[in-house]
């Protein structure tokens, strides 16, 4: 006599290998520490927010937009060159700053955007593995969030 499995069992003992199989992995990822040398390597970005009287020249008040090309040295120093749209002004600018990772992947950035003469603040997020990063303006009257992602990934090109 032929026994039959039954569809339950199955389903069950599936269930029970496939979760045994990624429980580890799902941990893994939850340990890793950040720091300075985590954020490393140039970044493409896009910003998008307002900008309001009180933080800018009225000429710039208004809707804002950004992109550019951001580069994080891993000892806490960046550089950057973008343009930006503020209230429909265009203007190329180079950002010079400093920022700190701390160990849960969150941290913070100061940048000195030229020829505006304005020094920005951002709190951040490092995302995908260090693949992309996320900043939030924390200054009043700024309402902007960036989002970044690697240009290129070590020994791809």
């Amino acid at each position: 006599m032929k026994r039959s499995i039954a569809p339950t069992t199955l389903f069950n003992a599936f269930a029970i290998v496939f979760a045994l199989g990624i429980a580890p992995r799902a941990q893994a990822g939850e340990n890793k520490v950040c720091s300075n040398a985590t954020l490393r390597g140039s970044f493409g970005y896009t910003a998008t927010g307002t900008l309001l009287p009180t933080a800018v020249p009225a000429t710039l008040a208004g809707p804002f937009g950004e992109i550019g090309r951001q580069t994080f040295d891993g000892n806490g120093h960046t550089t950057a060159t973008a343009t930006i749209n503020a209230s429909g002004n265009i203007v190329n600018v180079t950002i010079e700053g400093t920022y700190t990772v701390n160990p849960d992947c969150t941290g913070s950035m100061t940048r000195k955007v030229s020829p505006l003469g304005v020094t920005a603040h951002d709190d951040l997020v490092i995302d995908d593995d260090g693949f992309e990063l996320r900043t939030i303006a924390t200054d009043p009257g700024e309402i902007e969030t960036y989002v970044y992602r690697k240009q290129f990934l070590e020994g791809r090109w």
